[in-house]
């Protein structure tokens, strides 16, 4: 057999079975097994972004980066965030705290909740059905106050029943962190000729 053609051969053979080794081993062939309604829970917290905001951020070697031993765990109590500022008509921006976890908009500020299941001030007292009741209302345990931005709650209405069941279930299982989350503040007041 020519030599060139033992290299191709060779060459396609190693390259279909690195291939196959790749396919079966990445995260997307992983993250397909969804066996259990934690395991379901977790691959949607993942990829839904909670992580972007329900994490307070810090600074790593890139940039900022989510804080996973505060995973999950909303905005940090001990940061305090000015009033929301007064905004201009027409078109505004929305502005963050370094952390991620506070936004300030014309609603006022509003600040990312804890999702762990810590009793006292995380999720640990939520039911079930307060859980899918705030996703499915956009209102505070399905019957406070409204939601805010930049919770995206028109998208995640888009979740099955059995996605949220997955969500809460996973979220049960994450370590509890004792972090009291600050109720929103209210809209900056507007000034006469404003």
């Amino acid at each position: 057999m020519n030599p060139r053609v033992i290299h191709i051969y060779c060459t396609a053979a190693a390259l279909a079975a690195l291939a196959a080794t790749v396919l079966t081993a990445s995260p997307r062939a992983a993250a397909a097994d969804h066996t259990t309604p934690v395991a379901r829970g977790k691959y949607l917290v993942n990829t839904s972004g909670c992580h972007d905001c329900h994490t307070p951020f810090k600074i790593g070697p890139n940039g900022p980066e989510p804080d996973m031993s505060r995973m999950l765990s909303g905005h940090p109590e001990a940061l305090q965030m000015p009033p929301a500022p007064t905004l201009p008509a027409g078109p505004w921006l929305v502005t963050s705290s370094a952390t991620n976890t506070a936004h300030a908009g014309p609603w006022g500020v509003s600040f990312t909740a804890n999702l762990t299941p810590d009793a006292e001030t995380g999720l640990g007292q939520w039911t079930l059905k307060d859980f899918m009741s705030t996703i499915r209302t956009g209102r505070h345990m399905g019957r406070g106050r409204p939601v805010l931005p930049p919770m995206p709650i028109p998208v995640y209405n888009n979740f099955t029943d059995a996605d949220l069941e997955a969500v809460y279930a996973y979220l049960r299982t994450v370590p509890p962190i004792k972090n009291r989350v600050p109720e929103p503040l209210p809209p900056a007041q507007k000034t006469a000729g404003q």
